[in-house]
């Protein structure tokens, strides 16, 4: 079955740096959409970033534009979320996701498969 297992998350300051990665199995990885969305405690899940098959295509949400750095290594079937400068309102859960189709997606009920998510703790 599709399995998608997040990895990287943990506690930095803010103005670090993380690196989330997100293996995924049971799917032709390069066939998928891939995005990162977060979840903080009493919110609802948002869109970080996504990217397509062959990461020529990326997109972002304004608070991490110019931050956070989406990236995917097809022959490994992993992505990557490179967090910089990071701030106190970027704690949250980190989910990855997978989204049939060729187009860039960034609402949660577009994507198919979800890992377990990964908490990331920015203090202040």
């Amino acid at each position: 079955q599709v399995q998608l297992v997040e990895s990287g998350g943990g506690l930095v300051q803010a103005g670090g740096s993380l690196r989330l990665s997100c293996a995924a199995s049971g799917l032709t990885f390069s066939y998928f959409v891939m995005g990162w969305f977060r979840q903080a405690p009493g919110k609802e899940r948002e869109f970080a970033a996504a990217i397509n098959w062959s990461g020529s295509i990326t997109s972002y949400a304004g608070s991490v534009r110019g931050r956070f750095t989406i990236s995917r290594d097809n022959a490994n079937s992993t992505m990557y979320l490179q967090m910089n400068s990071l701030k106190p309102e970027d704690t949250a859960v980190y989910y990855c996701a997978a989204a049939n189709g060729a187009l860039i997606k960034r609402g949660p009920n577009d994507y198919h498969y979800w890992g377990q998510g990964t908490q990331v703790t920015v203090s202040s």
